[in-house]
């Protein structure tokens, strides 16, 4: 067990996830979400309160750290909500075939090595007209930013969970067989700019 990983990153992660600036991203992408929901990097629940309970009948948590879900509990506790935690990793979603309406995805995609056989279950996964929601930081518009960003991602995934700030999420997301119907982006209020661009938007199969 890596003991920084599952010990001390869980309370990390929910501390600075929490923030006031991310939590307004999750207000504006979560309640989009319907029907069968799949939730990938789920890590300590805390889109939870920004979901429409009308709108989902039913919740999968994807998570494959035990410190993450462990976390998480207090969450999910207080939030009345039914997770039902795939403990597996997103490149081996343990759902069947277009059984998903729609899969989120919320500060996930710049930590998963595997991106692109991640987003290939997520897309297996989902319905013929689900979507894909997602709200993601990644690689800056501006050069200035870009080149601290490449600079600085070989250290900050070290300490941040395999974090990588310079992402372009929009091609990764592309060139995976989604369209983007709608994408918004800018840099968030209150974040440093290193790792305050963000990507919002939903997507269907191409």
């Amino acid at each position: 067990m890596n003991v920084y990983n599952e010990l001390f990153l869980p309370h990390l992660t929910n501390c600075a996830c929490g923030f006031k600036a991310l939590a307004r991203q999750r207000e504006l992408i979560v309640p989009l979400a319907t029907g069968r929901v799949l939730e990938v990097g789920m890590g300590t629940a805390l889109n939870l309160p920004f979901y429409d309970r009308e709108k989902v009948s039913s919740l999968w948590g994807l998570e494959p750290s035990p410190g993450m879900r462990k976390a998480a509990e207090k969450n999910v506790r207080l939030s009345g909500i039914e997770v039902r935690w795939l403990d597996l990793s997103a490149s081996a979603i343990p759902l069947e075939d277009a059984t998903v309406d729609t899969v989120l995805l919320t500060f996930t995609l710049c930590s998963i090595a595997d991106w692109r056989g991640a987003l290939a279950e997520m897309r297996r996964v989902l319905a013929p007209r689900g979507r894909l929601l997602f709200c993601e930081h990644g690689a800056a518009p501006d050069d200035g930013v870009l080149r601290w960003q490449r600079r600085v991602t070989p250290w900050w995934k070290r300490v941040a969970g395999g974090c990588h700030l310079d992402r372009p999420i929009p091609r990764l997301i592309e060139t995976s067989g989604f369209r983007i119907d709608r994408l918004d982006c800018g840099y968030m209020e209150g974040v440093p700019r290193l790792a305050g661009y963000v990507y919002r938007g939903c997507a269907q199969k191409g």
